[in-house]
């Protein structure tokens, strides 16, 4: 009698510790990315038919840094950086909400000051909240997936987990900021909205599909100087 073949046990996926630099400057990036697109997002955008925001250009690159930080170091890390660079965020809010508080001049230029203050700052704790429940949620899917996806076939097809996260990631993403930004930035019919959505859900995609190449090239070259990948 012949005895059942075994097969090997598949590896852990590898990962990265904390303790370079790299993780740092990519939280650093993200968080300032993140930031100055809330801003821009308070600006309602229209090239031609194309409903978006002011912050469009931005946004995508945190989804870049979140693939580059969740494939090299894993989703515990990838979830930290999340909540850091939301934390930030909120508290950059309410420094725009004390600079708008603080008495200014009584001259003209100093209440037309004030009037752009609040006109450019003043909705953003809004767009905080809905980039704040939006990428909590689009980012959280987008790294748990990457992270599932890389367990199951360990460094090969890094493509594919990057490209089918962001799908499933900036939907989500989308959707909820869409839903609760849409009447700071003036939208109010239904038709307008649906533009801004799907608008918004392929422009994001299609820039973070077009950015594979250069995103699994960081990423390469990340786990290559990272003294811990993989140990």
């Amino acid at each position: 009698m012949t005895s059942a073949q075994t097969f090997p046990a598949s590896a852990p996926p590898k990962f990265a510790r904390i303790g370079s630099p790299y993780f740092g400057i990519m939280l650093a990036f993200m968080a300032v990315v993140l930031i100055l697109s809330n801003i821009g997002a308070s600006k309602g955008v229209a090239i031609g038919p194309i409903i978006t925001d002011g912050g469009f250009f931005l946004f995508p690159l945190a989804y870049i840094l979140g693939d580059v930080i969740s494939e090299v170091y894993g989703f515990k890390v990838a979830r930290k950086a999340i909540v850091t660079a939301f934390a930030l965020s909120v508290f950059a809010s309410l420094c725009y909400w004390i600079i708008i508080a603080l008495p200014g001049f009584d001259d003209d230029f100093g209440a037309s000051k004030q009037a752009a203050l609040e006109g450019a700052l003043g909705p953003v704790p809004q767009i905080v909240l809905a980039s704040l429940l939006a990428f909590l949620a689009g980012q959280t899917i987008n790294a748990w997936i990457l992270v599932k996806l890389k367990a199951r076939t360990g460094e090969k097809t890094l493509w594919a987990r990057l490209m089918g996260s962001s799908v499933a990631g900036e939907f989500v993403d989308t959707l909820i900021f869409c839903s609760i930004a849409a009447s700071v930035i003036g939208i109010t019919d239904a038709g307008t909205f649906v533009n801004y959505v799907v608008v918004g859900f392929l422009y994001k995609t299609l820039v973070e599909f077009l950015f594979v190449p250069v995103t699994a090239a960081a990423i390469g070259w990340i786990k290559k100087r990272e003294p811990s990948y993989g140990a």
